[in-house]
């Protein structure tokens, strides 16, 4: 199961009612931070994010809006005694930054921290466990920048019990092991080929957060048949000569590379603050892509 919950969604200074880009992610169990702009924390408490449940936070690149709450996290970290580690993915620079910051703020944090610094233009993946893959989406920005996509591991198979049932030879101690994708030999030497007492598990499922980039044709393959896509929509078309100078995307674009992704939904965000009314956006989106929803505080996308 994924379920995405949008922190914030804005792009560059936060205001009154607009926050800066900052995403809870819980995947196949796993819970993870994506970006940490300005007031993430105070949106994580508002929208009842479990502190406590995250290990691992994910930044794309190093421009303040999506990595100025990160010190601040950190020491809200040391102040409620915080002793298990954390893991920060982020591009080169953000060990030296943010311990520099913790440093000269006096912040103590008993926990450690341990750095994954970034500096391949390729996809690498970056983190593996029993449950989830994480890999790196190279984007295009002023500055260096990474997506990240985020899959599930393909779940043990399922036991068909009605087949089984009928084979008294099998002893429930093999269980696992026909879970496991292998075959049963019975003692009149028949062998049952595992696909016919068992069941396929659910497709695994994925996430990918595309973060600040411009229109980037090449990342489609990495994303292919994503079931949830967040892609930066910072500018409508009207202004794509700006989108093409400040290396942002627009609605219709982010929508595009949804499109040739064949992604399941897309999720849009990173609105410019010129635009009084976000409707617009998914308004244009889906004049190429009709699965399009608009990232906002609070806002909870889920896929199962």
């Amino acid at each position: 199961m994924i379920q995405l919950t949008i922190l914030g969604c804005h792009s560059a200074t936060p205001r009154v009612n607009a926050f800066p880009t900052s995403q809870y992610l819980e995947i196949n169990n796993n819970h993870f931070l994506v970006d940490c702009g300005e007031g993430t924390q105070r949106q994580m408490r508002k929208y009842k994010v479990g502190f406590s449940k995250i290990n691992h936070i994910f930044i794309s690149h190093l421009h303040g809006d999506h990595f100025y709450g990160l010190v601040g996290l950190l020491s809200t970290y040391g102040i409620l005694s915080r002793e298990k580690e954390m893991h920060i993915f982020g591009p080169k620079g953000i060990k030296k930054a943010t311990l520099q910051m913790l440093k000269i703020s006096e912040s103590h944090a008993k926990f450690n921290m341990i750095f994954h610094e970034l500096s391949s233009k390729e996809s690498e993946l970056i983190y593996e466990d029993d449950r989830v893959t994480v890999r790196t989406i190279p984007l295009t920005h002023r500055v260096y920048t990474n997506g990240y996509l985020f899959v599930e591991k393909e779940k043990p198979r399922k036991l068909d019990m009605l087949n089984i049932s009928g084979y008294p030879e099998i002893d429930k101690a093999d269980y696992l092991n026909i879970k496991a994708g292998r075959d049963v030999t019975l003692p009149s030497g028949e062998v049952l080929p595992n696909s016919t007492i068992t069941i396929n598990p659910p497709k695994p499922l994925s996430y990918a957060f595309c973060s600040d980039t411009s229109y980037k044709p090449d990342i489609v393959p990495l994303i292919k048949n994503a079931d949830l896509l967040y892609h930066e929509a910072t500018f409508l078309h009207d202004r794509q000569d700006l989108a093409k100078k400040t290396k942002h995307a627009t609605a219709i674009e982010a929508a595009q590379i949804a499109k040739d992704a064949n992604v399941g939904q897309l999720v849009i965000g990173h609105y410019s603050g010129r635009y009084p009314d976000i409707s617009l956006f998914k308004k244009e989106a889906e004049t190429v892509f009709k699965q399009v929803s608009l990232a906002k505080p609070g806002a909870i996308f889920t896929v199962d």
